[in-house]
C-alpha cells in the first residue's frame, strides 16, 4: 500500500534513485500524448503530474504554452533541466501543488494526465481535473490498468489497486452532456528502458468538452 503523499513522491524522483528506477530525465514522451495531440492546433496546456516533464515538454515544442504541476520538487527540478535542454523554457511554467487542493488560474485548451497516482480516488481526481479544461477543449487520461504485468512508468514494481484504473472507470467519471468521449481504450505495449524491457498496460480515454 501506498500514500501517494508528497513524501512518497519526493522519495520517489528524488535524484539518486532516478536513474535507478528508470527515471531518466531523457525518458521519451508517452506515444498515447503524441497520437492523441498531434492532430490539435497548438494552445495552452496543463499537464497535471508532469512528473520529470517529458509530456510537457514534447507539447512545448509542438507550440503549446504549457502549466506543468507537480507534487515533487524533485521532479519539477528534472522537468525544468529538460526544458532548458530543449530550449523551451520560456513556453512552460512549472509550480509545484498538490493537485488534490490546488486549482490553476484559468481554463486550458488541454489539460492531460499521465499515470497520476492521488491520494484521493480516481474517479474524485479525473472530475476534479477535468473542470480545468475549456469549452471545446480536450481532456486526455492515460491510466495503469489492472493486474499490469508490473512495470509502469519507471516502476520496477506491480501497482498496487488502487493505482490502477480501466477505460470504463475513466468514462465514468465524466458528466454526461457535458463531454465527448473521443476515444476510450485499453492497450499492452512494451517500453525499452536502462533497466530493461517493460510491459506496460494503458487505459487511455480522449475527449472534447462541449459545456
Amino acid at each position: 500500500m501506498h500514500d501517494f503523499d508528497k513524501p512518497y513522491w519526493d522519495r520517489h524522483w528524488a535524484p539518486p534513485e532516478k536513474h535507478t528506477h528508470g527515471h531518466a530525465p531523457d525518458l521519451p514522451p508517452n506515444p498515447h500524448l503524441i497520437d492523441h495531440v498531434r492532430d490539435l492546433s497548438a494552445g495552452t496546456a496543463l499537464d497535471a503530474g508532469c512528473g520529470a516533464g517529458a509530456e510537457s515538454v514534447w507539447l512545448a515544442e509542438q507550440g503549446w504554452r504549457v502549466l506543468g504541476a507537480d507534487i515533487s520538487a524533485h521532479a519539477l527540478e528534472a522537468a525544468a533541466q529538460r526544458a532548458r535542454a530543449a530550449s523551451v523554457d520560456d513556453h512552460i511554467t512549472w509550480v509545484e501543488a498538490d493537485l488534490t487542493e490546488w486549482e490553476p488560474a484559468e481554463r486550458h485548451d488541454l489539460v492531460l494526465t499521465c499515470y497520476a497516482h492521488p491520494t484521493i480516488p480516481h474517479g474524485e481526481f479525473y472530475r476534479r481535473i477535468s473542470g480545468w479544461v475549456a469549452v471545446g477543449g480536450t481532456l486526455l487520461i492515460v491510466g495503469h490498468l489492472p493486474d499490469a504485468a508490473g512495470h509502469g512508468h519507471g516502476h520496477g514494481h506491480h501497482h498496487p489497486t488502487e493505482a490502477t484504473v480501466t477505460a470504463a472507470d475513466i468514462t465514468a467519471s465524466l458528466e454526461d452532456g457535458r463531454w465527448r468521449i473521443d476515444s476510450a481504450t485499453e492497450s499492452t505495449r512494451t517500453v525499452h528502458t536502462p533497466a530493461g524491457e517493460r510491459v506496460l498496460r494503458d487505459a487511455v480515454v480522449r475527449a472534447t468538452r462541449l459545456s
